[in-house]
């Protein structure tokens, strides 16, 4: 099981990239458990996350979060900005998955 978490501002645009995500892992055979959340709400979050993808909209964040999360075990990365507009899962979910490879 591979445990991938979206972070935005308030958590609503990734939530259809996140279902565009679990759609292509399940093509794929993937076990994926995908969430999306706004950024406050992953400080109190407890489930396992392994690959943190931040929206484009707080990059302004990237550095904090991989300072704070990296240590943790916790890969953290930007999602493309084409990736994200175009709200394309199968490319943001190989990326991820490449993070952990």
């Amino acid at each position: 099981m591979r445990y991938i978490t979206l972070v935005c501002a308030a958590g609503m645009s990734t939530s259809i990239l996140m279902a565009r995500m679990q759609e292509s892992a399940e093509k794929q055979g993937i076990e994926a458990k995908i969430i999306a959340m706004s950024e406050s709400k992953f400080e109190e979050y407890e489930e396992p996350t392994e690959v943190l993808l931040l929206g484009p909209q707080i990059e302004y964040l990237a550095d904090e979060m991989k300072e704070k999360y990296e240590p943790k075990g916790i890969k953290v990365e930007v999602i493309d900005m084409m990736d994200y507009g175009t709200l394309n899962g199968e490319k943001v979910l190989k990326d991820a998955l490449a993070l952990l490879d």
